[in-house]
């Protein structure tokens, strides 16, 4: 007997169900799959699943860097996101990154990242470089109107005709 001779066992194999082909083909309709969210008796699947606590979808995830790590870096030199991408200390360019304390500084940065904690602060400021941190979001409170101002167009920026005696 050779490999190529070798056949399944009598009944181990039978042909493929051909679905969707109408009603007359048994398996017409819903093809054989049964109506959605339907099982029977059974525990539905969102229901079989535990649920703990709740997803905060405001969540900002950030890169973490430890001053450790500033060690690849010359003293003086600026430390911003796409230096520390070249050095490949963080994997993405589009993730916010975090200064953490773990570790020691060896030489004095110019350091632009999106957020520093209070220890990597106080020793990168130790060692003598400067943490530039990008100005907050103010946030405005729920039911609050919004305040227009002229950096942000005014009111003419809404697409508000100007009257005549604005038009001058």
């Amino acid at each position: 007997m050779k490999i190529g001779q070798i056949k399944p066992a009598r009944g181990a194999t039978h042909p493929k169900k051909r679905r969707g082909l109408g009603p007359a083909s048994g398996l017409g309709g819903t093809a054989g799959k049964g109506h959605k969210g339907l099982e029977g008796g059974q525990m539905p699947i969102q229901r079989r699943i535990p649920k703990r606590g709740f997803v905060n979808v405001s969540r900002v995830e950030y890169q973490a860097v430890n001053v450790a790590s500033l060690a690849r870096f010359r003293a003086g030199e600026k430390v911003d996101r796409e230096s520390l991408r070249a050095k490949r200390l963080i994997d993405r360019g589009d993730r916010p990154v975090k200064l953490l304390g773990e570790g020691e500084v060896s030489g004095a940065y110019q350091i632009a990242v999106d957020a520093a904690s209070a220890t990597a602060r106080a020793k990168i400021e130790a060692a003598g470089g400067t943490i530039t941190l990008p100005a907050p979001k103010i946030r405005r409170v729920r039911g609050e109107r919004k305040v227009r101002t002229e950096e942000t167009g005014g009111p003419d920026a809404r697409g508000r005709k100007p009257s005549p005696a604005e038009r001058g």
